[in-house]
């Protein structure tokens, strides 16, 4: 067997033996011994009953030893199968124990069965032993390489959950420094000259904050949840901006407690004060909107960022898309919904942009 000592170390889940997979394999060997006891009859090795004792007998000790074998060498290691030169003892002493304890109950059932019969070339010692060893290793390769294969997409679903939770941290990294940093510069100039102004941005900053650093412990939140941030955010963006900022939140009730990842509308929200609004002279207005819709798939729910600023044409260069922002967003939707989310950025007509986002 191959050398897994290695690979058995490497961080992920530990492996686990579960009753469904020793059905499997259980299953699994009485077929196959069955089909070699009918290869044999058909062969005139024999008759069937008794090619199918031995057969049995022979394959299911031999499965059970190395299967038990492996899970009690392999508690706690993340690969089901032991390492090194263990895997291929563990497989050598199912065969051993498989052909020697097999065959006592083979031939005795055989005794019984045909109490006149002579021990001929229909079950000498090397067909038993030759069958035996072939099937063994055999579905012991098949057992070693699906769980192998299970074991690498475990490897890959774990590697892209730390992706996505890298990437959220980044998006994290790179959207409150910045606004952090604008709060409390208009916080200094404020506590001077309105105290009561700079106590609201004060509540709303640390409502943020709080909701922000709850929200990076976990991989999803309620819609509610992420409204109530965004509040919050447009909250102290207004305080900022005066009345050059206006806003919409609209939630309806049914899709407040639906799961989405944290920060999800955040950087788009932001796109649009940054690039749309803060540009405009007059400024303008950010409507936010969850609602649901039918579809040829069944229902969906639509989320979507509107303002009335400046547009995508007046987006500093590179940041036509959205920037870095919007494309953390179509990465974090590939890795959390695949084909099930959508995303769409476009011009509207009389002005401004419109970010859409339909999840399945």
């Amino acid at each position: 067997m191959p050398d897994t000592s290695t690979t058995s170390r490497q961080a992920g889940p530990a492996f686990s033996f579960s009753g469904a997979t020793l059905a499997r394999h259980g299953a699994a060997t009485v077929a196959i011994s069955a089909l070699i006891a009918a290869t044999l009859t058909l062969a005139y090795h024999g008759r069937w009953d008794v090619n199918l004792v031995y057969s049995l007998s022979i394959g299911i000790i031999s499965w059970l030893t190395i299967d038990l074998g492996r899970w009690r060498l392999s508690r706690g290691q993340t690969l089901p199968w032991p390492g090194g030169w263990r895997g291929m003892a563990l497989v050598a002493a199912g065969i051993m124990t498989g052909f020697a304890l097999g065959s006592l109950i083979g031939s005795t059932y055989r005794q019984w069965a045909e109490p006149g019969a002579v021990s001929t070339l229909a079950h000498s010692l090397w067909m038993p032993l030759l069958i035996t060893t072939i099937a063994s290793m055999t579905m012991s390769l098949g057992f070693f390489v699906r769980g192998y294969s299970r074991h690498l997409q475990m490897q890959a679903e774990q590697a892209q959950r730390q992706a996505a939770q890298a990437q959220l941290t980044l998006l994290q990294a790179q959207l409150e420094p910045h606004m952090l940093f604008n709060t409390l510069a208009n916080l200094r100039v404020l506590v001077g000259s309105d105290p009561q102004r700079a106590q609201a941005m004060l509540d709303h900053l640390i409502a943020y904050l709080r909701a922000t650093l709850g929200g990076s412990r976990s991989t999803s939140h309620a819609l509610r949840e992420e409204f109530a941030r965004l509040r919050d955010y447009l909250e102290l963006m207004s305080i900022r901006m005066g009345p050059r900022l206006r806003y919409t939140l609209e939630l309806p009730e049914e899709l407040a407690e639906t799961l989405v990842p944290p920060l999800l509308l955040q950087p788009l929200v932001e796109n649009c004060i940054r690039h749309g609004l803060e540009p405009k002279l007059e400024g303008g207005s950010i409507t936010v909107r969850a609602r649901r819709i039918a579809a040829a798939a069944g229902a969906q729910i639509e989320l979507t960022v509107a303002d009335d600023g400046m547009g995508l044409g007046h987006a500093p260069p590179g940041q036509g898309d959205g920037g870095f922002g919007t494309a953390q967003l179509r990465e974090r939707l590939a890795n959390r919904y695949g084909g099930a989310a959508r995303f769409e950025l476009a011009a509207l007509p009389e002005g401004g942009t419109l970010a859409r986002i339909t999840l399945a």
